[in-house]
């Protein structure tokens, strides 16, 4: 059993931070779940374009607001608490914080701890 919170992870390896996000990692390749689970913060005036060509991606949305926008149809939503959005497909998104975003994300596969988005706003594969 893993019990975990959110001060275990604060400050450690498992606390990662990039422009304008910060997400705290409770679970990781490593803990053998299959999955990560983190607690990801997104911070209000944010714009990011990412495409996790490597993993899929769910977010539930605890709190704040955000305008999703799928590059590829040019569909939009506006995110508020109680919403979840699935990249089922890899999708070349953007996220603009309208207010201060607080998600609760699932990775598959599972990240390993460190990664940061890369030039295409990707992680890289999990080795």
């Amino acid at each position: 059993m893993i019990v975990r919170s959110l001060d275990d992870v604060t400050g450690t390896e498992r606390d990662v931070h990039g422009e304008g996000w910060r997400s705290q990692r409770l679970l990781l390749r490593r803990d053998g779940m299959g999955f990560s689970l983190h607690n990801t913060t997104v911070a209000a005036g944010a714009e990011m374009e990412l495409e996790y060509r490597n993993h899929f991606e769910a977010c539930f949305v605890m709190s704040g607001e955000a305008e999703l926008t799928d590059l590829a149809s040019g569909e939009q939503h506006t995110l508020a608490p109680g919403m979840v959005y699935a990249l089922d497909q890899h999708d070349r998104h953007t996220l603009r914080v309208v207010s201060e975003l607080h998600l609760v994300c699932v990775f598959n596969p599972a990240l390993t701890g460190g990664e940061t988005h890369d030039a295409t706003g990707s992680f890289p594969a999990s080795e």
